[in-house]
C-alpha cells in the first residue's frame, strides 16, 4: 500500500501587501470581473460610487479570459496602471 502526501514541497517566501489607498480621490480605479454575470451589477453601482461620491480620476473594467484560472500576464500588466483593484466574483 502507497500513502501519498498532497502537500507541496515549496519554499515559499513571505510577501507584503501594497500600502492602502487613503481615498480613492483622483486615483485609477480597475475593477476586475472572473466573467460571471452576477459580477456585473455590482460593478455598475460600484463604478457610479466611486465616480459620484469618490471623485475617482479613472474606472477601468477588466474581465479575465476563464474564471477558473489565474488571469493572464498580459492582463497583470494592464492592471498594474491602476492605484487601486476591486476583483469581483460572481457566484
Amino acid at each position: 500500500m502507497f500513502i501519498l502526501d498532497p502537500t507541496a514541497e515549496v519554499d515559499l517566501k513571505p510577501i507584503s501587501s501594497a500600502p492602502r489607498l487613503k481615498s480613492p480621490d483622483k486615483k485609477i480605479i480597475g475593477l476586475l470581473s472572473n466573467g460571471k454575470a452576477a459580477v456585473s451589477p455590482f460593478f455598475n453601482y460600484l463604478e457610479k460610487m466611486l465616480g459620484k461620491n469618490w471623485n475617482a480620476k479613472t474606472i477601468l473594467r477588466y474581465t479575465k479570459i476563464n474564471y477558473s484560472a489565474p488571469a493572464d500576464p498580459d492582463l497583470i500588466r494592464e492592471l498594474s496602471r491602476c492605484h487601486m483593484i476591486v476583483t469581483g466574483i460572481g457566484d
